[in-house]
């Protein structure tokens, strides 16, 4: 892992995220390393072109006096959405926390979204904020797959596990089912092993970017060479997302569950 340190003006960033009015990346790049991560675009906005994303992280150094935390009463902020808020390095440098620190009291509606169980370091901030919500992103409670196509993160069961913690600590949860391998990931697994401590659902497919394409075909067909026409038609067709969704809609209706689906076919809307 390559590590860097760059200064920034200004560590908030105005969303067009449906629903968000500024977002927070504590770092550029990420030391998850997921084959389908669609945040590798940033590597033609930050220098770090012909470099391998999940191989370089920027610790992003800014002056913590310039955060107004009052200028963020009503305001939606997520941590985050091109990084994880919660890498084995943050146990180091503490950027999120350091930013988290600063933001209680200020009347912000906060969401934090990981892959990662060093969130439950952090719980003792967020019994802080009167305003806050912690989700959980997990694509699959298979051990082995998650190795596979997210080898840094945390694994599934400690990801479960923290969302648990969390919730016990009377904090506000999450899980974000993202992304969505169609026959692979067994949503009704998932949803069965963590609802008695998850307050909703969001459903996001697999968002297919030119970057990832190859590296996630290459991994389908080695280990689920079956499946491959399908994936190979799910670009061709995007209306067998809708089925997909149809299919979860109905599901988590008939289960009373509290959820809304994301499903985007190249963007943060399915329109």
């Amino acid at each position: 892992m390559k590590i860097n340190f760059r200064e920034t003006k200004n560590i908030f960033t105005k969303s067009n995220i449906p629903g968000i009015d500024f977002v927070i990346n504590p770092y550029i790049g990420c030391q998850h390393g997921c084959i389908y991560c669609y945040a590798e675009f940033m590597i033609r906005f930050t220098n770090h072109k012909g470099e391998k994303w999940g191989q370089f992280l920027d610790i992003k150094t800014f002056d913590l006096s310039k955060i107004k935390p009052q200028k963020y009463t009503g305001k939606k902020i997520l941590l985050s959405s091109v990084t994880d808020p919660y890498i084995p390095l943050e146990l180091k440098y503490r950027n999120t926390r350091k930013i988290l620190e600063k933001l209680v009291g200020s009347g912000a509606e906060i969401s934090i979204l990981t892959k990662s169980k060093f969130v439950e370091r952090d719980i003792d901030l967020f019994k802080k904020f009167e305003n806050i919500e912690v989700g959980i992103s997990i694509s699959t409670l298979n051990e082995e797959f998650a190795k596979i196509v997210e080898q840094g993160a945390s694994r599934p069961n400690e990801r479960i596990d923290a969302i648990k913690k969390l919730h016990n600590n009377k904090i506000k949860t999450y899980i974000f089912i993202s992304p969505l391998f169609p026959e692979i990931t067994d949503f009704r697994e998932i949803i069965q092993k963590s609802k008695n401590f998850t307050d909703y659902y969001l459903f996001e497919n697999l968002n297919f970017r030119p970057h990832n394409i190859p590296r996630i075909l290459e991994v389908i067909k080695k280990f689920y060479p079956k499946l491959l026409p399908l994936y190979q038609e799910l670009r061709r067709d995007r209306s067998r997302w809708n089925l997909i969704e149809n299919g979860i809609k109905n599901y988590c209706e008939n289960n009373n569950l509290n959820f809304r689906i994301e499903f985007h076919h190249g963007g943060f809307s399915k329109s």
